[in-house]
Parts: C-alpha cells; structure tokens; sequence
C-alpha cells in the first residue's frame, strides 16, 4: 500500500502531484489494468511475443534514424 506523508505547510495539489508519481512508478495501475480480464495463459505468451517484435521493431527504426548498422 502506497503511503504519502504530508510535509509542512505542502499544498494538497502537490501532495496529490507526489502521490501519482508513486502510482505511476509502481506500476500498480498497470499491473490493475492487465488484471481487469482473465487471461488465458497462452494468450500471454503470445502477448509476450508481441512485445518482443516490437521492441525489435523500435529498436531496427532508430538505427535506421541514427544512420546505425
């Protein structure tokens, strides 16, 4: 459980600003949005392999963009 402790004369806004940052470095409201549905574990693998390729695919663009081989 994520805890933000208020410091002295802090704003609400920036209390809330310091509490996303938490979240989103977490990871909890991804790990919430994946978890939402079930997931068959083969369609996991294939997720996996998705992500593979596109990384591959990312990567093979910027050497492009950078002039890299």
């Amino acid at each position: 459980m994520l805890q933000v402790i208020r410091k002295d004369e802090e704003s609400v806004e920036s209390l809330v600003r310091r509490f996303n940052k938490k979240v989103v470095q977490s990871g909890i409201l991804g790990e919430a949005r994946r978890k939402k549905y079930f997931e068959k574990p083969l369609s996991k693998t294939e997720q996996r392999e998705i992500a593979i390729r596109k990384r591959l695919r990312k990567e093979q663009k910027m050497r492009e963009i950078l002039g890299i081989k």
